[in-house]
């Protein structure tokens, strides 16, 4: 027993910044991983990649004025995700340019301004600070923060919950029977970028949209139904925290990657032992073939 209290109690239990970043982490996966669901099913699991980078210049200019600040570089990144977002939207549709060239085309530039601007000012320990964040440094400013991105989140799917299903499955019919299409749309890219700048305090920008997405198609192998799949995505996300968090503090990991390597690893193993994975598929196959 006190050695299974050592694995996994004692470094929540003793130190401060590992509660703070349990406590974080768990809120993250709580508002990011169903929205990073309805990316999936909308066929965006990309854009939300290129959002993700999208938020650097904001933040860098943040950085660049005030320093490592939570608030600055989080209107900051919130500001340059709109930007971007709005701005991809409209020349996918004023132009003959598809949504995911303008998006990726968008993301590029800003992942260079970015980091043009973090290197004017700063070191390579503060580039590596904003691109990869650092989740042990969570602060009660911080958890307020992401607490209160989580709150707006939730709240926001409970109440266009029915149109974001239905626009994920029928687009066309949402827009013909209701005027919700494109308002929905765009509210959903916001909740997008608002749980990505919250992802990037404790993630950084490159990984935030790691446990937004993955902890997302691992469910996709256990369900067909998006309730459950949101339930369990978030399960996963947590679970790939936990893990995260007992693996970088036993063998001195960083802890970003190492919550996004366990959220990996939990997609691998659904790809295999899923309800939907691939040997449950070759089984039923080859009790077909045997019938």
């Amino acid at each position: 027993m006190d050695a299974l209290y050592g694995l996994f109690i004692a470094p929540f239990a003793d130190f401060g910044f590992m509660q703070r970043a349990l406590f974080g982490s768990l809120m993250l996966s709580l508002g990011a991983c169903p929205i990073g669901v309805f990316l999936m099913l909308r066929r965006m699991s990309l854009s939300g990649d290129a959002m993700a980078h999208a938020i650097l210049p904001g933040a860098a200019a943040g950085f660049l004025f005030y320093g490592l600040e939570i608030l600055p570089m989080t209107v900051g990144g919130l500001i340059a995700g709109i930007i971007v977002a709005l701005g991809a939207g409209a020349v996918s549709r004023f132009t003959i340019q598809r949504e995911d060239a303008s998006m990726a085309a968008f993301y590029l530039i800003s992942l260079a301004i970015g980091v043009l601007m973090v290197s004017i000012r700063g070191s390579s320990v503060d580039l590596m600070h904003v691109l990869f964040g650092t989740v042990l440094a969570l602060n009660n400013e911080a958890l307020t923060l992401i607490g209160g991105i989580v709150a707006v989140t939730l709240v926001s799917l409970a109440i266009f919950w029915r149109a974001l299903v239905a626009e994920c499955l029928d687009p066309l019919f949402l827009r013909s029977v209701s005027r919700m299409g494109s308002p929905v749309h765009f509210i959903f890219l916001g909740l997008v970028v608002l749980n990505l700048v919250g992802g990037f305090q404790a993630l950084g920008t490159l990984l935030s949209v790691g446990l937004m997405m993955l902890p997302a198609a691992a469910a996709r192998f256990w369900t067909v139904r998006v309730e459950p799949m949101c339930v369990l995505a978030v399960l996963i996300g947590f679970a790939s925290c936990i893990a995260g968090l007992l693996l970088s503090y036993h063998a001195s990991l960083p802890s970003g990657p190492a919550i996004i390597l366990s959220a990996g690893v939990v997609y691998f193993a659904s790809i295999l032992f899923g309800t939907r994975g691939i040997l449950r598929a070759r089984i039923i196959h080859h009790r077909h073939r045997t019938a």
